[in-house]
């Protein structure tokens, strides 16, 4: 649970700029991969990280510009990658103006529970990290290369002239 503004704004920060990278690589074709049938293509994963955001947020009383919740995902990559990055920015904003740290520790009704605002936060990055987990194996199978995130990809071992580690 985040008890300072600072903390979530250097840790989402970092955080986002990974979850970007994922997004400004998907191509509109990309955006129909699915695991299986009836499970959520890339494109509506992608988007779900994006209306988070709001969804989680907004019921917090945190104003700020964001897409809609409950609206389709844009069938451009582009689009959803250009969404995520003004949510974002937006979302940053809203918290250095509107909150304060003790914001952190009131309590809100969150899906049927009293959460902190500061364990929301932490709940939103958790829960991001994990869907771009979800994202890299789309990602792959949809036969785009993926970025480093927290460290080379294999492709870019090959780039640095070294061999990836063996697994």
């Amino acid at each position: 649970m985040y008890t300072s503004l600072q903390s979530f704004i250097a840790d989402y920060t970092y955080e986002a700029e990974g979850t970007q990278k994922l997004l400004n690589l998907l191509t509109d074709a990309s955006l129909h991969q699915e695991v299986l049938p009836g499970y959520r293509t890339l494109g509506r994963l992608a988007w779900h990280i994006v209306t988070t955001i709001p969804d989680m947020l907004h019921r917090t009383g945190l104003q700020f510009n964001a897409p809609n919740v409950y609206s389709e995902p844009p069938a451009s990559a582009a689009e959803i990658a250009a969404a995520y990055r003004t949510t974002v920015q937006s979302m940053l904003d809203a918290i250095r103006t509107q909150w304060t740290d003790e914001s952190l520790q009131q309590e809100v009704n969150m899906f049927g529970e009293n959460w902190k605002n500061g364990y929301t936060l932490s709940a939103l990055l958790m829960h991001e990290v994990h869907h771009r987990g979800q994202m890299t194996v789309l990602m792959r199978q949809a036969g785009l290369t993926v970025p480093g995130v927290y460290g080379p990809a294999k492709e870019e071992w090959a780039a640095m002239g070294m061999e990836a580690p063996v697994v």
